[in-house]
């Protein structure tokens, strides 16, 4: 079994909505049972949901047309990008039209010398990386699976490179959005920085389309360094990675990456990805700068690492050879779920200040040691995030409830410690208590922000909280 979602109500389609939206993208609707299911799923431990019809776009005023015919008629919208969110957060729970943005997917502006760029929402970060490369340039921000840019400015997404370059809230310089009256709004222009009102951009980012349909996005680009190296290294203990971690960051050591991978995780990427390394506790760094800059960043990190009970650094300078680790890292979660067949995965997501890092996750260890379903640990600890991925039998439904007490008590321990119930997969339809523990009387504001921008409630309705 999967997780079960809350009841709600689900009216029919208003006779001859359905011509209407075909009078606007013709062909591109979709209203059969295997394309609902594809957008009605996603990398989630919850039931699917299918939507009435999938709308796919390819234009700011073809989105909205839709909303506006959406809006008339009462019917939900949900924007979908490539489908990869954890939390059921584009899950259509009323049903209604999903539009799928997937196919906006033009490279609009590249402006080198100001270090920018503007895409549309469809454009997928491997696609984006590879055109700005010739260019010298490159954008930062990888969650590990190939996302929409849209997709991840809704969600706030970070990933292995935001301990130095931060998270899509840093990389956002603007937005297009569609809003639930049916016009369309710029954000921001393109200055690094603006005193100009509200700042409607970071409101967007991370609203997970409960307010607006993103079209387009202007973002901060990064030059390509001269010189990049990536190292593996295994620990005796669980502390002594998290220590290197957190005394190299305390130091000021710029870092790109800093990965860490239990005993657990280590063997199931071996046997995934076909890897040859010691099962313990293992850090993945990667370096960026000059050659000189890079080999003091790593002597500092070697010695740090020796201190703590680090061994040898396994080198991967090579392009292919840091791709393929990089690779075995981002293909993680299908290596911790494939360990057990047919299995079903949940993966957690917290963060806490990084002064209690190690004691957080020792202490979500010593839970996994006691529980029946198999897990691991991973995350981009640099920033204080950490995952927990278990692989749940479907055929055992005893497996669903224990794993939603351990889940409770990962998020209640780093709650405790001043962190957050989620540092990258956003709310959704998992973690919607968790905001109400974590933020009290605000979460309020924000239904205040939800009713004044979508009155009917009919943008991705039941997602982040319930009005």
């Amino acid at each position: 079994m999967t997780a079960p979602l809350p009841n709600f109500d689900r009216k029919p389609l208003p006779t001859g909505f359905l011509d209407e939206v075909r009078a606007v993208v013709g062909d591109r609707l979709g209203t059969g049972e295997a394309i609902r299911l594809q957008h009605g799923s996603s990398e989630t431990h919850f039931d699917p949901v299918l939507p009435d019809a999938v709308a796919f776009v390819r234009s700011t005023e073809e989105v909205a047309a839709l909303v506006r015919l959406c809006v008339a008629a009462e019917v939900p919208i949900i924007a979908f990008g490539a489908g990869t969110s954890l939390e059921g957060n584009v899950t259509p729970v009323k049903g209604g039209l999903t539009i799928d943005l997937s196919e906006m997917n033009a490279i609009l502006e590249v402006n080198q010398e100001d270090f920018d760029c503007t895409v549309q929402a469809g454009v997928r970060r491997e696609q984006l990386n590879e055109h700005l490369r010739d260019q010298g340039l490159f954008f930062p921000i990888d969650p590990g699976a190939n996302a929409t840019i849209g997709g991840m400015a809704s969600t706030r997404a970070s990933g292995t490179n935001a301990v130095r370059y931060g998270t899509m809230r840093e990389a956002i310089l603007s937005l297009r959005v569609v809003t639930p009256d049916g016009k369309v709004i710029r954000t921001a222009r393109r200055a690094r920085k603006s005193a100009a009102g509200y700042d409607l951009t970071r409101l967007m980012i991370g609203a997970e389309g409960t307010l607006g349909i993103i079209t387009e996005i202007t973002l901060r680009l990064h030059g390509i360094h001269e010189a990049i190296s990536s190292a593996v290294c295994s620990f005796e203990t669980l502390k002594g990675a998290v220590d290197t971690v957190v005394q190299s960051i305390q130091i000021g050591v710029p870092v790109a990456r800093i990965e860490i991978l239990d005993d657990a995780q280590v063997r199931a990427c071996n046997a995934y990805s076909k890897l040859d390394y010691p099962e313990k506790t293992t850090l993945l760094f990667e370096f960026h700068g000059s050659e000189r800059y890079v080999e003091e960043q790593v002597e500092t990190v070697r010695e740090i690492a020796g201190y703590n009970g680090g061994g040898e650094f396994l080198w991967s300078n090579l392009p292919e050879e840091r791709n393929r680790l990089w690779k075995a890292r981002h293909e993680a979660y299908y290596a911790a779920v494939n360990q057990r067949p047919g299995a079903v995965g949940w993966t957690t997501d917290v963060c806490v200040p990084i002064s209690r890092l190690a004691e957080c996750i020792v202490e979500t260890k010593e839970d996994l040691a006691t529980s029946s379903v198999p897990s691991t640990i991973l995350g981009h600890v640099g920033d204080g995030n950490f995952h927990v991925i278990f692989a749940i039998d479907p055929k055992r439904p005893e497996e669903m409830i224990e794993v939603e007490a351990l889940n409770d008590r990962i998020v209640a321990r780093a709650l405790a410690m001043d962190g957050t119930c989620t540092g990258e997969h956003g709310i959704g339809l998992g973690k919607q208590q968790f905001l109400v523990d974590e933020l009290g009387d605000a979460v309020e504001m924000m239904r205040l922000i939800k009713r004044a921008i979508d009155p009917k409630d009919l943008f991705n309705p039941g997602k982040i909280f319930q009005l």
